[in-house]
């Protein structure tokens, strides 16, 4: 029974894996890799309510837009606090170039690209909660410190799995833009 049931949520697992953004990993340590991702085109909000902007970019994914067009879903969903607000962003998939991307019907809801760079990632699993994204970011941050890599930008929280995958399968990812001086 026991073998059934983790054959199963390893199969279901699986067939919700969505698609991510290619990147390069460019530096490695015990603790964090360094990758580099290519431009990146989102679908992004500001809010206050964190359901508030998840609901506004489903929306947006599932059809809420100008042209009625269903979007597949990608991870990571990224979220980075400014402030006292936080921006949300889904990344959108490769296959749209910046002219075909459907206009959201949401003026609070915008389209974005995020420009090519480098950028510092230690994963962690477990529930993606403040705490242990705190927790995670603070050690990054340290070691970055540490090996003298420049942070460029502020902490973002990534997370890549829905909320009934169980903790200790959930991927989850502290991410600073980082200076990197040794290029590809």
């Amino acid at each position: 029974m026991i073998k059934y049931l983790l054959f199963t949520l390893l199969v279901v697992q699986d067939l919700m894996a969505y698609n991510e953004s290619p990147y390069k990993v460019v530096h490695q340590t015990d603790t964090y890799e360094i990758r580099f991702y290519e431009e990146r085109l989102v679908v992004q909000t500001q809010y206050t309510n964190q359901n508030n902007g998840f609901r506004k970019l489903f929306n947006y994914i599932s059809g809420n837009n100008k042209q009625s067009e269903k979007i597949s879903m990608t991870t990571p969903v990224n979220v980075t606090q400014i402030e006292n607000e936080y921006v949300m962003q889904f990344y959108l998939p490769s296959k749209y170039k910046p002219n075909e991307i459907p206009l959201p019907s949401d003026n609070s809801v915008k389209i974005s690209s995020i420009e090519p760079g480098y950028f510092a990632v230690i994963r962690y699993s477990g529930f993606a909660s403040d705490k242990n994204f705190y927790k995670h970011r603070d050690v990054l941050k340290s070691d970055l410190i540490t090996d003298n890599i420049e942070v460029i930008g502020p902490a973002i929280k990534a997370t890549y799995d829905g909320p009934f995958t169980l903790p200790n399968l959930r991927r989850n990812e502290a991410i600073y833009q980082v200076g990197w001086k040794n290029p590809l």
